[in-house]
């Protein structure tokens, strides 16, 4: 989490059921946090929630202002009912949700997204709002989904880069929050070679490689259990591809974390295959940790 003091959790609505759940959850964290909540819908005349083919009413720019605005005061009142102790403002905003979402992201601590929008064709965009901004937003981004549970502990991913480190300062904290238990998940694959149409096995003393493994986890957690001594731990190793043994921790996890990798154009690509599976199939709430910040020039 950021450290940075009076940092709003900021969470986006559209209206659907889906964003409404998003808006519970956000207050709750905002409680926990201690932190203001900021409820913000983004404005224009997009195709959410509009059936395509022929429009039989055609609604002023007020009339469809007035009901956005009604969406908001609508979460405000949700989140003041889940958390009446937090400080609740509603945002519209004029621009496309992506642009609205990242640019309301740089002043937050945390910003918390449903899964999915409104029904039909709308549902796909949403989707693909809520995986464009988890690509490109500069904080934390919490995905509501899957089964919100009370018990269960905090699942992270671990690969040794800086990033996951970056989600194992993020998971600790929120299993110390949470007052519950964190399970280090690192899952690697046997090494192969691609020969002409074939995988090939690699040779390879799989005791050495085992060891190399439980390196790469030890390294990665060292330090955390002493500024966290209240978080108990537990590591696990699987040979197996990282998404799908994340996905199948996620079953019984409260909260699954993520460092989010890649390089590419595409969103997909920009937040790395992982953390895109993760954000189509995770059955728990789901944190992307993206960005390492410079908090001290915020």
């Amino acid at each position: 989490m950021t450290s940075r003091t009076g940092a709003p959790v900021v969470v986006g609505v559209d209206g659907s059921g889906s964003a409404l759940e998003a808006v519970r959850v956000a207050a709750r964290e905002a409680a926990d946090r201690h932190r203001p909540l900021r409820v913000v819908h983004a404005f224009g005349w997009p195709l959410l929630g509009t059936p395509l083919g022929p429009v039989p009413v055609v609604c002023s720019d007020d009339a469809v202002r007035a009901a956005a605005q009604r969406t908001v005061d609508e979460a405000v009142e949700e989140a003041t009912k889940v958390a009446p102790e937090v400080p609740v403002t509603g945002r519209l905003c004029d621009g496309g949700p992506t642009a609205v979402l990242v640019r309301e992201s740089r002043d937050a601590a945390l910003l918390v997204l449903g899964h999915r929008g409104l029904g039909g064709f709308a549902e796909l965009l949403i989707g693909s709002v809520t995986v464009h901004v988890t690509a490109h937003a500069d904080c934390p981004v919490l995905v509501v989904r899957g089964e919100a549970r009370a018990d269960g502990p905090v699942v992270v991913g671990v690969d040794g880069s800086a990033l996951s480190t970056e989600a194992l300062g993020f998971a600790f904290a929120e299993a110390a929050q949470r007052d519950t238990r964190l399970v280090a998940v690192h899952a690697w694959l046997y090494p192969t070679a691609v020969g002409p149409g074939d995988i090939v096995p690699m040779v390879y003393d799989p005791q050495e490689l085992r060891a190399e493994e439980e390196r790469v986890l030890a390294e990665s957690l060292a330090g955390f259990a002493e500024r966290y001594p209240q978080v108990p731990v537990r590591t696990k190793l699987v040979a197996a591809p990282a998404a799908r043994a994340l996905v199948e921790e996620s079953t019984d996890a409260q909260l699954t974390v993520l460092g989010a990798h890649g390089r590419g154009g595409l969103a997909g690509t920009l937040l790395g295959s992982v953390s895109h599976a993760l954000l189509h199939h995770a059955r728990s709430p789901l944190a992307i940790v993206r960005h390492r910040r410079d908090l001290g020039r915020r």
